[in-house]
């Protein structure tokens, strides 16, 4: 799919825009006051496969700590700054990669004035975070929550930016409903050339934000829209990450990835397909390859329907079916087709 072209920012060590892959992002939950608990998180964030974490600043304590923070990871901190321009400034002092505000709340023109100067002498970028349920009340009584109100919500923000001639910029209109959120972000990159961070906003528990946030977010994706996207759920922030990468991987995003195809299983179907696909899977997980496997059930319409995959196997009830691009090259024993199958993957 064809990217959008956005301009570039530097986030820490990662670039976001342009033409540098989308970047997986994620929120800590604990108290950013302990460092230690924080840090802790941001590991285990780290290694899920995130690339920035963004973390609550609600006070001077939260903002000092990021100077903690920062000098024990490398990953780009992002801190989330409402209201009071002072802590924005402070973080900044401290070490933050990222500023994430609404200058539109921050207050008047020299409290921006002192967070863009802040943010300009170190090379720090702002992010403008737009949510469909706080939008300004002019805005509201203007259009109401809608895509036009929250993208004009961001206009207005970029200018109040632009007045002190500030332009690293990134930009997010996130809102809990998908459809909504999908309108806003494709109005917006039609409008401004901004980097776009995606996100469904407050998507809910496991079970249905990953819905919301695959909808909403694969869809622009699939628009060629977004730069970076975080995954908002009600749960552990490392399935936040998983999610986002799942979301990747699903749209062929993910680089150096495996990716699975298998069938529903149906009546034909004389083997435990739902184990071995499920052991397949796990298994894939050890490839740093972009192949494609599939896992097919009966030899029926196996190696046809899996014909684009680079390798597969078919079952039967005894003995299964190897093939390399829909094309039979082996019959295995069933219980050795999973180890066999992974030999071929592994030589691929």
């Amino acid at each position: 799919m064809n990217r959008r072209k956005t301009r570039k920012i530097q986030v820490g060590n990662v670039t976001i825009g342009g033409d540098a892959p989308v970047a997986v992002q994620s929120m800590c939950n604990t108290d950013t006051r302990n460092a230690e608990a924080t840090l802790a998180q941001i590991e285990r964030l780290k290694k899920a496969g995130c690339k920035i974490v963004r973390v609550a600043v609600v006070d001077k304590d939260a903002a000092h700590a990021i100077g903690k923070i920062v000098e024990k990871t490398d990953i780009p901190i992002v801190a989330d700054i409402h209201f009071d321009s002072r802590l924005a400034v402070e973080a900044a002092a401290a070490g933050a990669s990222k500023i994430r505000i609404n200058p539109g709340n921050i207050g008047d023109d020299e409290k921006v004035r002192d967070v863009v100067n802040a943010c300009r002498a170190r090379n720090i970028p702002i992010r403008i975070g737009v949510n469909g349920g706080s939008l300004e009340r002019e805005i509201l009584e203007k259009y109401g929550v809608c895509a036009r109100g929250m993208v004009e919500s961001a206009k207005g923000h970029v200018k109040i930016l632009n007045r002190f001639d500030f332009d690293d910029i990134c930009i997010s209109v996130k809102a809990s409903s998908a459809a909504l959120t999908v309108d806003a972000y494709r109005m917006l990159s039609d409008e401004l050339d901004y980097p776009l961070h995606l996100g469904v906003t407050e998507a809910g528990t496991v079970r249905i934000g990953r819905l919301k946030s695959a909808i909403g977010i694969g869809s622009l994706l699939l628009d060629g829209i977004g730069d970076t996207i975080r995954v908002s759920l009600t749960d552990d922030p490392v399935l936040e990450v998983e999610t986002a990468y799942d979301i990747l991987h699903a749209l062929g995003m993910s680089e150096n990835t495996p990716s699975l195809v298998s069938c529903p299983t149906c009546g034909r179907c004389m083997i435990d397909l739902i184990h071995i696909a499920k052991e397949v899977e796990n298994r894939l997980s050890e490839i740093k390859k972009p192949i494609k496997v599939a896992v097919m059930g009966c030899v029926v319409n196996g190696p046809g329907e899996a014909r684009e995959a680079d390798i597969g196997m078919a079952g039967g009830k005894e003995m299964g079916l190897l093939f390399r691009h829909g094309e039979i090259v082996k019959k295995v024993p069933m219980n050795e087709i999973v180890d066999e199958l992974m030999k071929m993957a592994h030589e691929i």
